[in-house]
């Protein structure tokens, strides 16, 4: 009888050691199997992982936006040129007076044949002002792009962080599972054994567990094809015309273990706890890209409205025609005729049209002008939201490292203790477990976010590159 008691005495005591050097193992051995995994990844795929400034720069580099954008450009540049010069003189040619009974060019002193030029000239200097309107236009592009590369790196950016954001939650939670596992080992073998207070629905809840976490790895696996889609469409090039190279899958994928930090552009403005106000902020505004981008624009109509003004001025034209004339019945010499005239036109009847297209231009003016205004209400509007999410993550990210996670860590190992003492139940072992998972993940997310956050306000930062008309020329010439 003695013996029997003290073999059940050391066989609880060989599972209670087992319990408690369960987490510690487990550690141990996920993380040397993501070292291994990830040393084994980087030898297969011969590369480096996709950080997220190369992927970034990758894809503002293929974006087909930006070449057809230049392609914008040029064109105006060319019809900038092509609008300063008068319209191409108009030549005639023409048999005149001739005698329909005989059709002798000699018959009759009037028949003559006629050669003739005429020139018209625009109105006013509409040459000159649509010349400048047309190049004006086509200054909008450079900051155009500018704001697009601002813009394709918060959205390819932000899907880099998101696709992160999975693939650690999916390390995470694989990481727990074979916990999990070894948990169930362990509960069996008490339950077998018939030591402790290990129960059949012990059992029942750590497999029921196993499967929740199986169905969440799913769902994770099924977010993360997804976002690889969404990624995929921005880094692809054309091969030969008709084929596409993508230069990132799910099979060579490999992101890092290291979140980003993303630096802010102001950073002494935006983690300053004094809010700026509204007209300083425009301030800031009025050098990005985008909205200097609409004061080209607005450039652009009031333009157009000194160019509706020039309809108030005449359109003048000039023509000359030279007729040869044929010898009369008696063989005597008829003299060559030449002929002169100027045409003008007289806009009198300005009401209903010239005045109608000028107020027309002035409304497009104040149209674009409305677009600015909505435009920079829309960045006020966004950053303010932004800095004080911005704020709450910080102090939410300070609370999570500083007492959440360290607190479910001894609450998960306290429980695990009590119910390796047969003190505690397994459903609080297998919450507490859960709890510290879904607390990391919680974690990861709030640090997602505030690199997402950041990438936001930096748009809203930046400022524009001040382009020079004259390099796109001499671009253009060097590369023809």
């Amino acid at each position: 009888m003695n013996f029997i008691q003290h073999h059940k005495k050391s066989k609880k005591i060989v599972l209670s050691l087992l319990l408690n050097t369960l987490i510690i193992s487990h550690s141990f051995a996920s993380d040397s199997q993501s070292q291994s995994q990830s040393q084994s990844q980087n030898l297969s795929i011969k590369t480096a992982p996709f950080s997220f400034y190369d992927v970034v720069q990758q894809a503002q580099k293929l974006d087909p936006w930006l070449k057809g954008s230049t392609h914008q450009q040029r064109s105006l540049e060319y019809l900038s040129t092509a609008a300063n010069h008068l319209p191409d003189p108009k030549i005639s040619l023409g048999l005149a007076n001739i005698a329909l009974n005989s059709l002798d060019f000699n018959q009759e002193a009037m028949t003559q044949f006629k050669v003739g030029i005429s020139q018209v000239f625009p109105r006013g200097d509409s040459l000159n002002i649509k010349s400048q309107q047309l190049k004006t236009q086509s200054l909008q592009y450079p900051y155009q792009r500018q704001d697009r590369k601002a813009k394709v790196m918060v959205t390819v950016g932000s899907l880099w962080l998101e696709l992160f954001l999975v693939k650690q939650s999916i390390f995470l939670i694989e990481k727990n599972q074979g916990l999990f596992e070894q948990l169930v080992n362990v509960t069996e073998a008490r339950y077998s054994s018939t030591i402790g207070k290990s129960r059949q629905q012990d059992i029942v809840r750590a497999e029921l567990e196993l499967i929740r976490i199986e169905d969440k790895l799913i769902y994770l696996q099924q977010k993360e094809q997804q976002l690889f889609g969404q990624l995929n469409q921005w880094l692809y090039q054309q091969q030969n015309g008709d084929s596409s190279l993508a230069l990132i899958n799910t099979n060579n994928a490999y992101l890092g273990m290291k979140i980003p930090d993303i630096k802010l552009i102001a950073s002494n403005k935006i983690l300053n706890d004094k809010w700026l106000g509204n007209d300083q902020l425009v301030t800031y505004f009025y050098s990005h890209p985008a909205v200097i981008a609409l004061d080209k624009k607005i450039k652009v109509t009031r333009i157009g409205t000194e160019l509706a003004k020039q309809k108030y001025q005449p359109q003048w034209g000039v023509n000359a025609s030279y007729g040869y004339r044929g010898n009369d019945a008696m063989g005597s010499d008829r003299a060559d005729l030449f002929s002169m005239g100027v045409t003008f036109d007289l806009p009198l009847f300005t009401k209903n049209k010239q005045d109608q297209q000028v107020k027309a231009t002035i409304s497009q003016t104040e149209a674009v002008k409305t677009e600015k205004q909505l435009l920079l209400r829309k960045f006020i509007g966004t950053f303010s939201s932004a800095k004080g999410r911005l704020q709450q993550l910080v102090k939410r990210k300070k609370l999570y490292h500083n007492k959440l996670l360290p607190q479910f860590h001894q609450q998960a190992e306290v429980a695990l203790n009590s119910y390796t003492n047969d003190i505690g139940d397994f459903s609080e072992v297998v919450r507490a477990r859960i709890a510290e998972l879904n607390a990391e993940i919680d974690q990861l997310k709030i640090l997602v976010e505030e690199q997402k956050l950041r990438l936001e306000i930096n748009y809203l930062f930046v400022k524009a590159k001040q382009y020079n008309s004259s390099y796109f020329a001499h671009t253009m010439t060097a590369k023809e």
